[in-house]
Parts: C-alpha cells; sequence; structure tokens
C-alpha cells in the first residue's frame, strides 16, 4: 500500500506507516507547491494531510486513492463530496489534539483578562504601568459559555472548572443529562438558547466545525446580545465568525477577543499577513497553533497510523466521516 503525506508528519508516524509495511511518500512541501501535481505522480493509495486542501482536482488526478486521512479533526479542507462521488473514504483522527486546543483557548481567556500581551509590550518598551495593569476580573466566578461539547469542548469545560468559573454549555445535541455528567448547566440547543446565552455570560469559547448551519454563527446579533466588555474565544473555525461584526463589538462594547483562526489567514506556514482585528486593542490573535504541541501532534500521527493500519489488514476506514 502506497501511502502520501504531504504535510509536516511525526518522524514516529512516517516509522509507525513503515513498519506497517506500507510504501511512504513524505513530501511534507507537497501542499504548498501543488498537491494535484504530486498526487498525480505518485498515485497513492493513502493520502495523509494536515492543512493541505484536498479539492475535486487533487482527487481526480489520484485514480489508485481509496483514503483520504486528515491529521486533525475537522475536514473543512477536504471536499468530502467529491471524495464520496469517487468512492474515497475521509477520515479523520478525532480527540488527538483536543487538550492541545483546550489549553490554548485557556491561555487565550487569560490574556482578554489579564492583557498580557500588552504588558509583555510595555515592559519591552521600558515602561512600567501597575496602575493601568493591575486592573483585571479574574475567572473565578464567571460564567463562561462553552459552545460545542465535543472533545475539545469538554476539555475546556473540564479545565475551567478548575479555574472555578461557572460554565454553561451549548450544542445542538447536548441533553440535560449530558450537560450535569460534564459538570455544568444546560444551555440550549437552538437558537434562541444561543442568543439567551450570549446574553448572561461573561466569556464564550466557541468549539464547533465549519458547516453550512455555523458558517458565520456569530455575527452582529450574537455580538449584540453578549455583555458590554465580555470576552469571546474561537479557537475552531474562522468561517463560523463574521469577523468584521467582532470587530465593531470590540469598538463599540469594548469586547475582547482571542482567536486562533482568523480570516484571510496565509495557507503557508510563513507568510506576510495583514489582519484588520489584529490592530484592534483587545484582540488577541495566535496563529491557528492550537493543535500545535509535540504531545498533540504525536496522538495524531499515532491515530492516523492506526487508521491506515486497520484499513490495510481488514478494508475498513475507521473514524470515517463519509461513510
Amino acid at each position: 500500500m502506497k501511502v502520501l503525506v504531504a504535510d509536516k508528519f511525526e518522524q514516529a508516524g512516517l516509522d509507525g506507516l513503515a513498519a506497517a509495511g506500507c510504501e511512504v511518500l513524505n513530501q511534507p512541501g507537497a501542499g504548498a507547491s501543488g498537491l494535484a501535481e504530486a498526487v498525480a505522480k505518485a498515485d497513492p493509495h493513502v493520502l495523509i494531510v494536515r492543512s493541505s486542501k484536498v479539492t475535486a482536482e487533487v482527487l481526480g488526478r489520484a485514480p489508485s486513492l481509496k483514503l483520504v486521512i486528515r491529521a486533525g479533526a475537522g475536514v473543512d479542507n477536504i471536499d468530502v463530496g467529491a471524495a464520496s462521488s469517487r468512492g474515497v473514504k475521509v477520515c479523520n483522527t478525532p480527540g488527538m489534539n483536543a487538550v492541545a486546543v483546550a489549553e490554548l483557548a485557556m491561555g487565550l481567556l487569560l490574556c482578554c483578562d489579564r492583557r498580557l500581551p500588552e504588558q509583555w509590550d510595555a515592559a519591552r518598551q521600558g515602561r512600567w504601568d501597575k496602575k493601568e495593569f493591575g486592573k483585571a476580573r479574574g475567572l473565578k466566578g464567571l460564567t463562561l459559555g462553552v459552545i460545542g461539547v465535543g472533545n475539545i469542548g469538554q476539555e475546556v469545560i473540564r479545565r475551567a472548572g478548575a479555574f472555578g468559573m461557572h460554565v454553561v454549555a451549548w450544542s445542538r445535541g447536548i441533553t440535560p443529562q449530558h450537560a450535569s455528567a460534564l459538570n455544568c448547566e444546560w444551555g440550549g440547543t437552538d437558537t434562541p438558547a444561543l442568543m439567551s446565552l450570549a446574553a448572561r455570560c461573561d466569556a464564550i469559547s466557541v468549539h464547533l466545525p465549519l458547516t453550512d448551519t455555523t458558517k458565520k454563527l456569530f455575527g452582529k446579533a450574537f455580538f449584540d446580545a453578549m455583555k458590554p466588555g465580555a470576552y469571546f474565544i474561537n479557537t475552531s473555525r474562522a468561517g463560523v465568525v463574521d469577523e468584521a461584526a467582532l470587530r465593531d463589538a470590540v469598538r463599540t462594547k469594548g469586547l475582547r477577543a482571542g482567536l486562533d483562526v482568523s480570516e484571510n489567514q496565509p495557507a503557508e506556514a510563513q507568510a506576510p499577513w495583514g489582519n484588520e482585528s489584529a490592530k484592534l486593542a483587545g484582540v488577541y490573535l495566535s496563529h491557528h497553533c492550537g493543535a500545535s504541541t509535540d504531545q498533540a501532534q504525536l496522538a495524531v500521527a499515532e491515530e492516523a497510523v492506526r487508521v491506515v493500519r486497520v484499513f490495510k489488514q481488514t478494508g475498513r476506514a475507521e473514524n470515517c466521516v463519509n461513510a
């Protein structure tokens, strides 16, 4: 079985694929330089990607392709419909990076409350300002709305509880019993409940996939409903937020925001980037690195290897999203 790895992948994962008897083609720059050409030349049975876009064109250039694995959770960079029409199974590695993303979400929340980047900037500029930066609410006792209670959302709930926050969870499928098992309050399942959640929470943390129903779900109406000065954290997908509406709310309502994903972010690992949100005081941007810890990437690689091994041995596609 020939496996093309088109993005950066842990060496332990490459070794695991080889140990499973696969012919491994490691081309970590293929996604940036031209994935369609790479798959046409390699004609792999399995394609492993992280952020590279697997379009219908890419799929059409690989007649032997049977399986695409997203080394991560979200699959919005893969044309799942086109894959399905070609009989190509699409799998992911859910939950493997949940702790890493949850840790970053809490870090962004702390930045919103303690304005840590501004404090660092002031220190670097040779300025001491305890009078200004000694003002913070503190997270203990604040109400945090966690929107989306998959693996990442659940890890955020656990960490927020350790900080002494009161957590209210919203999801399309959450039940009061599920919320109780997570030691948090049930926040409902529909749009009116979501708006009610916005109005009562001191902070919001978003953990939803990007779908037709979640695209720009967090727009003007949502931000209008939020408390003045509340915190908004997004470590899921940029497309779930109307970023222009968020900027307006930062300016007019004093919202603070922590974003690991943002509009027009480059596909390359390093590139020039101009972002309007980054220019605003009270907005803290990280570089879509929520899953980028050594622990998470090793776990993702190991799960991807397991998926390949099972597929090679049995033909069964684990974690398949288009079964």
